[in-house]
């Protein structure tokens, strides 16, 4: 017998008999605390979720898929869903319940003539560059590969790309979902298109989805990428020029600054070795000798510690952070905020923050906005306003759990404080550690879309059986 933890906080027994049946009908391996690999099956990015699902469900395809929603529908079981893993707020994970794991789906299909590309929902987007930088193609997603495409995408997509061609879910063509009663289900412009834009943005809660298939756009193989570290001496003066810098760029561009303490590392320059600097990065999207003109102020923004941008492989510098954030190594917990500009007190409270950062692995990350991903009417998908220039977001993390509630803390603390800037606006849900019953920060990413995605989480998940997200609650 299995105990499963049920949306009421009380324990569903499956029989052994019901779960033989189910495992004889799934391809996929089903696995319970007894079960040897167990251990290594529930672990996610996020070291600060240890959940121990009471089940979990490796599906091997959509079939495997249907029957879990339908064993969690039947017994009214809490589920959580797992593309690739990477929720910083945990969503992927659960205590008791049912984990729906998608991790074996990782299959990726390149259309090279048609610039289509179809994507399984547990794949990260390091399966993806490799296929589509095979041909010369990309399809627009995060700034690390081991990000997972179905929670990328489903959360909107700001990445390396979305000044030229607007975020990942912009680029989605279509979705094959399973809802709530066990359907699977086509969404696309032309099919079921409440629910297509609905997931443009609208996260998880309107089912699992196991196939996303996305335009592609020539890019590369060889970018020009900038990647220079500055002193943190100076820091306001160059933090300002990159401000000036990137309100002249255009959409090819797409740079971040990152306020962060480096360790010493084989792989980093050494002049920066356990020095705390300000990295100023950004990528063309385009050709990589114009690239190379064109992101050449952002190496000269002040006098740099060391400067390793280049050509290179686009997948090369998309995997380029990846060694920084290691699967269950580090705590994280995030919280983030639109700006419409970056000058005056929104710049005082930027600099002091990422210059007093509450431990050496906590970041200050301020990414562009702009271009492409705002010429898209805030209706017009679920992910909602776009119209702001720059993010805040304030990266919390630590490898000593002793400090989690002290960089907890200081990150809401920040982010508090940022809120009452003139500049400030909104949030990005990808990158929030809140809890997915949080309705004020629902509100604030989703603004005048809410009504609409209550109605649609109504028809579709009426009982709130997909609810471990940035949860839209059904209407009475």
């Amino acid at each position: 017998m299995i105990e499963v933890r049920t949306l009421s906080e009380d324990t569903a027994r499956l029989s052994d008999e019901e779960v033989a049946e189910l495992q004889m009908a799934c391809h996929g391996p089903m696995l319970s605390p007894a079960d040897e690999d167990y251990d290594e099956a529930r672990v996610v990015h996020n070291m600060h979720f240890d959940g121990r699902p009471g089940l979990i469900i490796q599906c091997s395809g959509f079939a495997d898929v249907i029957d879990a929603v339908n064993l969690a529908r039947e017994h009214e079981l809490l589920v959580a869903v797992r593309g690739g893993g990477h929720s910083v707020a945990g969503h992927c994970s659960t205590d008791g319940g049912l984990m729906i794991d998608l991790s074996r789906m990782r299959g990726v299909w390149v259309d090279e003539d048609r610039r289509v590309v179809r994507v399984q929902g547990g794949a990260t987007w390091g399966d993806v560059d490799r296929e589509t930088q095979a041909v010369g193609l990309a399809v627009p997603g995060g700034i690390v590969s081991t990000t997972g495409v179905a929670g990328l995408t489903l959360g909107g997509g700001i990445g390396w790309l979305h000044r030229k061609w607007g975020l990942t879910c912009d680029s989605l063509r279509a979705v094959q979902i399973v809802t709530a009663d066990g359907k699977l289900v086509r969404a696309s412009a032309q099919e079921n298109e409440d629910l297509f834009w609905g997931v443009r943005g609208g996260g998880g809660n309107f089912g699992v989805v196991v196939d996303f298939e996305f335009d592609a756009y020539p890019l590369g193989p060889i970018v020009m990428a900038a990647a220079t570290f500055y002193p943190v001496d100076g820091a306001v003066d160059t933090f300002r020029n990159w401000r000036d810098w990137t309100s002249t760029i255009p959409d090819e561009v797409t740079s971040r600054v990152v306020f962060w303490s480096m360790p010493e590392d084989p792989n980093l320059p050494e002049p920066v070795h356990n020095q705390e600097v300000m990295i100023v990065s950004a990528v063309y999207a385009g050709g990589a000798d114009e690239g190379e003109k064109v992101l050449q102020p952002a190496r000269d923004l002040g006098e740099p510690l060391a400067d390793i941008g280049d050509k290179m492989p686009f997948r090369f510098f998309q995997a380029a952070f990846d060694p920084f954030f290691p699967k269950a190594g580090l705590g994280s917990y995030w919280k983030s905020i639109y700006l419409s500009d970056v000058s005056g007190d929104a710049l005082d409270l930027i600099a002091d923050r990422g210059l007093n950062r509450v431990n050496d692995l906590t970041l200050v990350h301020v990414p562009t906005m702009g271009g492409a991903a705002t010429r898209v009417d805030a209706a017009d998908t679920a992910f909602g306003d776009r119209s702001a220039a720059y993010m805040l977001s304030v990266d919390g993390n630590w490898a000593d759990a002793g400090e989690s509630d002290m960089v907890i803390d200081w990150v809401r603390k920040t982010v508090s404080e940022a809120e009452g800037l003139d500049a400030a606006s909104g949030t990005y849900l990808n990158f929030t550690g809140d809890e997915p019953t949080n309705t004020n920060v629902v509100q604030a990413a989703f603004g005048q879309n809410v009504e609409r995605l209550t109605s649609l989480k109504t028809k579709y998940d009426p009982n709130n059986l997909f609810r471990l997200n940035n949860n839209i609650a059904p209407g009475p």
